[in-house]
């Protein structure tokens, strides 16, 4: 069951949720190592889904490019990745880690760990060769240039000859 129904979402519910979180490649969400088909998700399919359902972003459509704008708060530039999937999927992604300091215990902590993730299927208009990023105060910018509109096709003449 989930803790939200019983009104169990605090930080605290939070952090030892992430402290009985199984890695990566162990046990599906049914709990047998075997993984059966009819188990149901496994633990890195919902890990990537509460990433990304816990990831704002905005999307801009500007002039001639693209703009996905997503909130990186503590993460340096070595801790994002942006990939293309697929030929036409835009991936962004990071993690952050806890601070572990043996001599400093945790009072309270509700910043946000673990993994950020977000997906976007690009329009056939966006130039895959043309993409950049850059991270600024937390704040990660990907463009995505547009490909120059076709050219409108110019009608042709035919010559009329007399016979």
């Amino acid at each position: 069951m989930d803790a939200r129904m019983f009104g169990l979402e605090t930080p605290l519910m939070a952090a030892l949720q992430h402290l009985l979180d199984v890695p990566d490649g162990d046990a599906g969400a049914g709990g047998d190592k075997a993984g059966a088909a009819g188990s149901g998700p496994t633990r890195t399919y919902v890990r990537d889904a509460r990433a990304m359902a816990a990831t704002p972003a905005d999307v801009k459509e500007l002039p001639g490019a693209y703009s996905f704008v997503v909130d990186m708060p503590g993460l340096g530039t070595s801790d994002i990745k942006v990939q293309v999937e697929d030929e036409r999927v835009l991936a962004i992604s990071g993690e952050r880690r806890r601070e572990e300091k043996e001599d400093a215990k945790y009072l309270r902590m509700e910043r946000r760990m673990g993994k950020f993730m977000r997906k976007f299927v690009l329009p056939d208009n966006a130039d895959m060769d043309k993409i950049s990023a850059v991270c600024k105060d937390g704040v990660l910018t990907v463009t995505v240039e547009k490909l120059p509109p076709p050219e409108p096709k110019k009608p042709k003449t035919i010559e009329v000859k007399v016979a």
